[in-house]
């Protein structure tokens, strides 16, 4: 588990320098992961090395959204000022992403029988 929590430290690590290296509007732990993705994909990183540190953050995802939950708390008088362009904001980001996720999927499928 110890090598899985490196691996996945590293890629988070590699897209941090990479983001700041080319000064790119992207957060570094999003690059990294599309680098884990790649190197799983060919298989640079087998899967059984990363498996077991990622089941376990992901059983304990939600104490991830705690700061969050907290944040919420502490601008909640700003959420209240501000609730129409975020409510906007959070609407047309997320129909934004399913469109990209459907799209890709429908990519993906039509690679795959050809």
């Amino acid at each position: 588990m110890i090598r899985g929590f490196a691996i996945l430290l590293g890629f988070q690590y590699l897209g941090e320098v990479i983001t700041t290296l080319l000064n790119l509007p992207l957060p570094g732990s999003v690059i990294g992961m599309v680098l884990l993705l790649f190197a799983l994909r060919f298989e640079f990183i087998r899967l059984d090395w990363v498996r077991d540190a990622a089941q376990l953050l992901l059983d304990n995802l939600s104490m991830l959204f705690i700061p969050a939950g907290v944040g919420v708390m502490v601008y909640a008088e700003l959420i209240q000022q501000q609730w129409l362009p975020l409510t906007l904001a959070t609407t047309v980001s997320s129909l934004v992403v399913l469109a990209v996720t459907g799209l890709t999927d429908q990519l993906l499928h039509r690679r795959r029988k050809a």
